[in-house]
């Protein structure tokens, strides 16, 4: 399929030919008939991506020190290679569109194969978007009015944030696609309107609408303007739709105001606020989120939760199905907001107006119908990219290598170290389409795909590399077990004990490999602290501090059913680095967590078999100034001292002193090129499977600790 893809880095875009996405649980798989370019939104991603570095960075202040931070404690190297890896990546665009549902995902009610609905779905031939962003569009609305709907909800969230009442006078400053929506749906709500903007076309749609306007562009005075319109008492409310960096339409919306009036910014614009402006008419102000409640709530989106309606009246959903009915009866009218008309096969046009000064409003891309292209030819779920890697033959002294997953740290890291390892790249698997395509693109593979479980088929694949979130990483070592193909997982291995159990039980008898990316074990530092301990008899005392960093308490890896909570996530590899240091199984663990609301601050105590001890403080309440990773090490009289993997200090020790690296080395370079030699050599793990299995137990067992 075809899909609309920019470049953060220079704003090119293209259309690409995409893996079609699968119908996921919860989603609809929709074909496109019309998506509308939102000019403010993707204007200013256009804008961005042609920026030269100096103005993106001057557009970024936040994530500027973010990179600040990151250089003081990993290294200028690898952070400009971070920074440089995330702008690299595509951004599919869009967030407008209206289609035909192909099929209902995995617990999806209410909807059925054949439905058109209106989604916040890509520029993209086929989609696939949670139920819950998705809303049925009326007989009397045609495809290309429905593909205003996002839009028109943001205008409706913003107005019900004023909450307007009949007969109240409200200032719309920005006429573009959602002022003048926010126009109808105000004189439809019976207010008296007046529009602000310097485009006389605008101006005019707006006047036809039934609002006053002020011609900015004239010199008109919008304040008093807005004082004759409100009869001399000031307005009740002002919506700002307008995009600028300016602090005077706030500026303006305060003095246009009576005494306790509201203003709403729906748009974009200057926050420098004057408290003189708002102390003495005690005025009220509110940024409106997108199309309404539930917007980035990933329980609401991504999970499928409902508000229940009678606390919550209107939601993304909801709203949109209101704009559509208003649309369906008359009361808004977005064909004339209709400016340009493109084929998807002439997207550059249409960008190129976007970027350019030329007058524009509304502009819709048009997708093939079914007659053009048949749904069989557009769910295509593969697509080559490169010649062949041969065949099986050729190949039985390597690893031919399937990647599942390809998000920043595959397509940053783990990808580049297979393939320096000599590794045969044959397939980059994808949910999405556009990550494993960028993956593909980028490394050389094979193909890539949104059929994950054809890699499991594959003849010529003998090893498959799993990044995916981690509820779905045991489930896919089992079918690596089951086809018998060696696996490369990222941690963790499992979220729970039965599927350790399944695991376990699986790899009972079988050659194959499972091998989890513990890759601090193989870091080049560690491997000299390694050789030093083997000179040391009696118990050593390991102390790791990791300064973990805060997550929000939304974010996926919280989530124990989708990312386990960070101790199964991540404090799992501190937990095999002392294991892989002590070079004796763990007899006891203790667990002592901070009081927090994500109570991802914890202290493990570890006791090995051989009499040695290990403290592991994971803490997310500290400064990114400070370096995320220290290990201490006490033996015989001796300390060894690792800071982030870039300094290595000793103290008593005879004949080393310190070893340090002009850049961080993590080891997962070392780590993958010994896997990807176990393949091809046939010989054993490079970490004892047992070994694998005890680190997960443990980690299962500190985490349940932990509660």
């Amino acid at each position: 399929m075809k899909q609309i893809l920019q470049s953060l880095k220079n704003g090119a875009t293209e259309v690409a030919e995409v893996p079609c996405p699968a119908a996921r649980r919860g989603q609809l798989l929709i074909r496109s008939s019309q998506t509308l370019v939102s000019a403010g939104t993707e204007r200013m991603l256009v804008e961005f991506g042609k920026a030269g570095w100096i103005d993106k960075a001057r557009q970024q202040p936040d994530k500027v020190r973010i990179v600040l931070d990151k250089i003081r404690t990993d290294g200028l190297m690898p952070t400009l290679e971070a920074v440089f890896n995330k702008l690299d990546q595509p951004l599919p665009l869009g967030y407008c569109n209206t289609g035909t549902v192909l099929e209902a995902g995995a617990g999806v009610t209410g909807f059925a194969s054949g439905d058109r609905v209106v989604s916040n779905g890509k520029h993209a031939e086929v989609v696939s978007v949670p139920v819950n962003l998705c809303a049925r569009v009326p007989d009397g609305v045609s495809d290309e009015e429905a593909a205003f709907t996002v839009l028109g909800a943001i205008a409706l969230q913003g107005i019900r944030l004023v909450h307007p009442t009949l007969g109240e006078t409200v200032v719309v400053t920005g006429l573009g696609l959602i002022g003048l929506m926010a126009v109808q749906l105000l004189r439809a709500n019976g207010c008296r309107v007046l529009g602000l903007d310097f485009d006389p076309a605008r101006m005019a749609l707006a006047r036809s609408f039934g609002a006053d306007v002020v011609d900015l562009a004239a010199g008109q005075d919008p304040v008093a303007a807005a004082q004759a319109f409100s009869r001399g008492r000031g307005v009740d409310a002002v919506i700002i739709t307008a995009s600028t960096k300016s602090n005077e339409p706030v500026h303006q919306a305060a003095q246009m105001c009576r005494k306790r009036g509201r203003i709403v910014l729906v748009g974009v614009t200057g926050l420098e606020l004057s408290r003189a402006d708002f102390y003495e008419k005690e005025l009220s102000f509110q940024v409106s989120c997108s199309y309404g409640p539930g917007r980035y709530d990933p329980g609401y989106e991504e999970k499928g939760n409902d508000y229940p309606i009678g606390f919550v009246r209107w939601t993304e959903q909801r709203n949109l199905e209101a704009v559509l009915d208003m649309m369906a009866d008359g009361r808004l009218d977005v064909r004339p907001l209709i400016s340009h008309r493109f084929a998807l096969a002439e997207a550059d046009q249409a960008y190129a107006l976007v970027g350019s000064a030329a007058p524009s409003l509304g502009i819709l891309l048009q997708y093939p119908a079914l007659a053009q292209q048949p749904d069989a030819a557009l769910r295509r779920a593969t697509v080559p990219l490169a010649a062949p890697v041969g065949r099986v033959s050729s190949l039985a002294r390597t690893a031919t290598v399937a990647v599942i997953g390809s998000g920043n740290y595959a397509t940053a890291v783990l990808i580049p170290a297979f393939k320096a390892a000599g590794a045969a790249l044959k397939t980059v698997a994808s949910s999405g389409g556009v990550s494993g395509l960028h993956a593909g693109r980028r490394h050389g593979f094979e193909q890539t795909t949104t059929a994950t479980d054809e890699v499991f088929a594959d003849p010529q694949v003998n090893a498959v590399v799993v990044t995916t979130r981690h509820d779905s990483h045991a489930a896919f070592v089992l079918k690596c077990l089951a086809a018998g193909k060696h696996v490369f997982v990222e941690k963790p291995l499992c979220l729970t004990s039965q599927e350790l159990a399944e695991i376990v039980a699986a790899k009972q008898g079988s050659s194959t490999m499972v091998m989890v990316g513990f890759n601090r074990r193989f870091a080049p530092q560690v491997q000299k602290i390694d050789t030093l301990l083997k000179g040391v008899t009696g118990p050593k005392a390991f102390v790791m501090t990791v300064n973990a960093g805060a997550i929000p308490a939304e974010h996926w890896t919280q989530d124990p059913a989708v990312g386990g909570g960070r101790i199964i996530g991540e404090a799992c590899h501190f937990i095999d680095l002392l294991r892989h240091l002590a070079a004796s199984p763990i007899a006891s663990h203790q667990v002592t967590r901070m009081d927090s609301a994500t109570g991802d601050s914890v202290t493990i105590s570890l006791k090995f078999e051989d009499g040695s001890t290990g403290t592991v403080h994971y803490l997310a309440n500290g400064s990114k100034a400070f370096a995320k990773e220290r290990l201490e090490v006490f033996a015989a009289g001796r300390v060894l001292q690792l800071d982030n993997f870039r300094k290595l200090t000793g103290f008593g020790w005879p004949g080393f002193s310190k070893m340090n690296l002009w850049r961080q080395d993590k080891g997962q370079k070392a780590c993958v090129a010994a896997f990807v030699r176990a393949v091809a050599q046939r010989s054993g793990s490079p970490i004892a499977f047992d070994e694998v299995v005890e680190v997960a137990r443990v980690t299962l067992a500190v985490a349940e600790a932990a509660g």
